[in-house]
């Protein structure tokens, strides 16, 4: 089992001024005057501007959502912190639809000829804010740049404030600042120990970095509830290298030469890889059941090359789930999914008075598909939907996660014997035989589309 430490919205805030600094002094490959330093760090970090799982063009500098069939979410296309008129978007695109050879690699990234990054973790939160921040400087000043160059030195500065250890540093010397105090999550890792559950940690972070946010998220004792610790694993080279072999460290951070024959109780290990981990665990298959928050780097070679059951974790779960038992939400999405009944079943009368209502409703249902996207965010929406379609955010988490949730401590409501059952959710043609989600006139559909036109 995998546990995550997850950062609080002002460590978050932390790594953005971190990486505005280090993008200032690296800058590799632009050349920016003292001037243009002092003009970036005015910028502040905006908290609810993104949400995870968007895409960005690498060439084109355009942050957007897609959703699961590779449309882009009019609406939701931005250069630099401003929206793109749909007219030019479809210009650029040839439509709303980016081919499969241009989306993003199997992990989310832009490379071997894919043009779309797509960031998955929280900590890309502000990293998609100092792109859109440096951007809209470079625009707003007149500044001639290479979106590509641009792109790679934020992505750099990004990476240098974790592998030099900048991020660590600042959140350990005020830990209580950056870090939530995690008693639910004592109790369930307390709880999962207690009913002879084997538990293992497999982590990126530093030992000492890992050590004092668990001390302080779980106590002193967290080791004890752990079977195995492995620090800076290299996932997700971990899942997939076989060449890197285990290593001891001390607490103190001394390395060990020794071969590793078995990995031991109270113990730290760095590096290694999962074959080796297989091997000398034993622990295989279904029995496993890992948790990450990271749908691509934690989640996706476990489920597809080795087939561990996986558990991800979304925060965001929280805020969307509140949103949507609100009053103005149940009755936006009520009112949309009656107001797209009636419309279907209407459309067969082609009378000029039948005709002009229905067009009265289509004009209702887009400016209410528009008050949905924004009650969860004003500029991207939902992080799970773009209108009725999955993004592709939710289309990688249903293929790469078995179940999610917003925290592990989501795990105490539940007996540990309990079984998550997955939902039969009717396919297209199987709709009549499901009542509660049969819109009227479905049983006289010629045929069943995946999405409606007003869905691309």
């Amino acid at each position: 089992m995998f546990f995550k430490v997850i950062p609080l919205e002002r460590n978050r805030r932390k790594l953005y001024c971190f990486t505005i600094a280090t993008f200032d002094v690296q800058s590799h490959s632009l050349w920016l005057s003292e001037a243009c330093y002092r003009g970036l760090r005015e910028y502040e970090y905006i908290p609810d501007f993104v949400v995870r799982g968007l895409h960005y063009d690498v060439q084109k500098a355009l942050l957007m959502k897609i959703d699961a069939f590779h449309y882009i979410q009019l609406g939701t296309v931005y250069r630099g912190l401003h929206p793109v008129p749909d007219k030019e978007v479809i210009a650029m695109y040839d439509g709303c639809h980016v081919p499969l050879e241009n989306m993003s690699d199997f992990y989310g990234k832009s490379s071997h000829g894919h043009t779309m990054k797509q960031f998955m973790d929280i900590f890309s939160l502000p990293e998609m804010n100092l792109l859109c921040s440096v951007n809209d400087y470079f625009m707003k000043h007149n500044i001639d740049y290479e979106p590509v160059h641009l792109y790679k030195d934020v992505k750099e500065a990004i990476g240098d404030v974790h592998v030099k250890g900048i991020m660590y540093r600042a959140v350990e010397a005020d830990i209580e600042n950056y870090i939530s105090y995690g008693e639910q999550t004592h109790a369930v890792l307390k709880k999962l120990y207690e009913d002879g559950k084997k538990m293992f940690l497999i982590t990126n972070s530093p030992f000492d970095f890992v050590d004092r946010g668990m001390n302080y998220i779980v106590g002193k004792d967290w080791r004890d509830l752990f079977d195995i610790v492995i620090v800076q694993a290299d996932k997700p080279g971990f899942f997939n290298d076989r060449r890197k072999p285990f290593r001891r460290v001390t607490d103190k951070g001394v390395l060990h030469w020794d071969r590793i024959h078995k990995l031991e109780k109270g113990k730290i290990y760095k590096q290694g890889n999962l074959y080796e981990f297989l091997r000398l665990t034993g622990w295989r298959g279904s029995k496993v059941l890992y948790f990450g928050d990271h749908i691509y780097s934690d989640l996706a070679d476990l489920t597809l090359k080795h087939g561990w059951r996986t558990g991800a974790i979304i925060p965001e779960l929280r805020k969307e789930i509140k949103i949507m038992n609100t009053e103005e939400c149940v009755h936006l999405m009520t009112w949309l999914q009656g107001l797209t009944g009636l419309i279907e079943h209407m459309q067969v009368h082609r009378d000029p008075a039948s005709q002009a209502v229905v067009q009265e409703w289509i004009e209702e249902r887009e400016a209410m598909r528009s008050q949905t996207k924004d009650i969860f965010n004003g500029q991207f929406g939902s992080l799970f939907r773009t209108y009725h379609n999955p993004t592709y955010f939710s289309r990688r988490l249903s293929r790469f996660a078995d179940i999610y949730m917003a925290s592990l401590s989501c795990l105490l409501n539940y007996d540990f014997h309990h079984t998550f059952f997955p939902r039969r959710t009717p396919l297209q043609h199987e709709s009549p035989f499901w009542p509660e989600q049969t819109s009227a006139g479905a049983l006289k559909m010629p045929f069943i589309p995946h999405r409606t036109k007003t869905e691309e």
